[in-house]
């Protein structure tokens, strides 16, 4: 059974890793590294820094790891009390946290991005998909659209979307009004959606906003999109069912249009992806301490995207991707 799960793993893999891993460079270690190094963060990493940690040591033995990863919102304070070197955010960092780091030390937190979030997987950084009831005609949607609908400063351009006729549709559909299902605004997923949506306006349309929060609410956003041919859900693409459809997304009008499929979340043109980032303490100026960046160099390597596709619910980083986290790295 052993021998098939592995043999299944390297079929499941093996597309991918001729696409998006060819082109990086193998690790070449720089220097011996030595000492310790300490990470905090996403428990929904343990996994994958597993897999880093026992890479790394192929090439330096003499390195240690202490790992606490008990979640994203420990991880800056790891960092900025000193006893991590880094820390692993399954979403971007909250402004009260890099005020925090600031204030003791100065300057912002440095930010290398390490791996893309998963398709669907619950707690591993899922991206987001935007679905309509089955029977809607639509067939994609802007990021103006939604911000246009889900929001009220509509800081994206477009006037306010009330009905359906608002986002285009005539007919029966043109005066039917919109109806929004959601995560809860202040969870993490809502958060994002405000962020990258809404460009972070905290001015939602609550009139038409249904919020669902706990383990199980992408299950009831879709759910409750099912019963409601007039509305609009985000939620996981996992939640996905028969009654209901997801729908492309662009930036804007010209596209390109893209869903949240393993390849569109690689290279970065389905807008609702999500990212894990390293963060560390760098002084503007001064070179980051050696075994950081080593160790960081060897996760942006083949190596170390391969390790991040063993784990087989994050992504890697594309080649582009991980050639520009290095130049930040340098």
């Amino acid at each position: 059974m052993r021998a098939l799960a592995g043999l299944c793993l390297i079929a499941c893999l093996a597309p991918l890793r001729g696409q998006d891993l060819a082109s990086l460079p193998p690790y070449r270690p720089a220097a011996p590294v030595t000492g310790q190094i300490g990470i905090w963060g996403d428990d929904g990493m343990k996994t994958v820094v597993g897999y880093w940690e026992e890479g790394f040591r192929r090439f330096h033995p003499q390195a240690r790891f202490a790992v606490t990863l008990k979640g994203s919102s420990t991880g800056m304070a790891g960092v900025y009390s000193g006893v991590a070197d880094l820390a692993l955010l399954g979403r971007e960092i909250e402004p009260v946290e890099t005020m925090a780091f600031a204030w003791i030390f100065r300057y912002p937190p440095g930010r290398i991005e390490v791996a893309n979030g998963s398709v669907g997987a619950a707690g591993k950084s899922p991206a987001v998909a935007v679905y309509l009831h089955r029977d809607n005609p639509l067939g994609r949607l802007t990021l103006a659209q939604l911000d246009a609908a889900f929001g009220c400063e509509h800081r994206r351009g477009a006037a306010k979307a009330r009905t359906w006729g608002d986002l285009g549709l005539g007919g029966d559909w043109a005066l039917r009004p919109i109806h929004l299902y959601g995560y809860d605004v202040e969870t993490g997923r809502g958060a994002f959606i405000r962020r990258v949506v809404l460009r972070g306006s905290r001015k939602w349309d609550w009139d038409l906003l249904t919020e669902f929060s706990g383990p199980d609410a992408d299950r009831q956003i879709v759910a409750a999109l099912a019963r409601d041919r007039f509305g609009i859900a985000v939620a996981s693409p996992a939640a996905a069912t028969t009654e209901v459809k997801a729908v492309g997304l662009a930036e804007g009008p010209a596209g390109p249009y893209s869903t949240p499929t393993r390849a569109d979340l690689i290279g970065r043109t389905y807008p609702l992806g999500r990212v894990v980032a390293a963060y560390v303490n760098r002084a503007p100026g001064r070179p980051l301490d050696p075994k950081v960046a080593e160790f960081l160099r060897y996760i942006l390597s083949r190596e170390g995207q391969e390790d991040v596709m063993r784990e087989r619910d994050y992504l890697p980083l594309s080649a582009a991707t991980a050639a520009e986290q290095v130049l930040r790295l340098n």
